[in-house]
């Protein structure tokens, strides 16, 4: 997924778990976009990043992504969209392409969490 996402022009943050993720975002206030599978190592899995994500940097769009799970509307915190996988790179780039959109125009930027 990083590799298409920089080929379309993002500048790509990539963490192996939620802490790392949180970390990234501490220390880049460009991110306009995380993206996040659900199942991931760690503290906490992605529903639950997408939820502290949406509390500290409420700017910031959420893309939560599964090949398992389907989570409701109630488990998608604050407007994150949710995309199953298996996924087109091109319904991954409209959707970061949108969310970057509705952020600033300082030029696209995403953090990308996984497994």
């Amino acid at each position: 997924m990083a590799d298409f996402l920089e080929e379309a022009g993002f500048k790509v943050f990539e963490a192996v778990n939620a802490d790392e993720a949180i970390t990234v975002l501490q220390a880049r206030p460009d991110v306009q976009t995380v993206i996040t599978d659900i199942e991931m190592p760690g503290s906490m899995n992605g529903l639950e990043l997408a939820r502290i994500v949406h509390l500290r940097w409420p700017g910031i769009g959420i893309v939560v992504t599964s090949g398992r799970a389907r989570p409701g509307p109630d488990d998608l915190a604050g407007g994150a969209a949710f995309l199953a996988k298996p996924y087109r790179p091109e319904t991954v780039i409209q959707m970061v392409q949108h969310l970057s959109t509705l952020q600033t125009d300082d030029g696209p930027s995403c953090a990308r969490s996984s497994r």
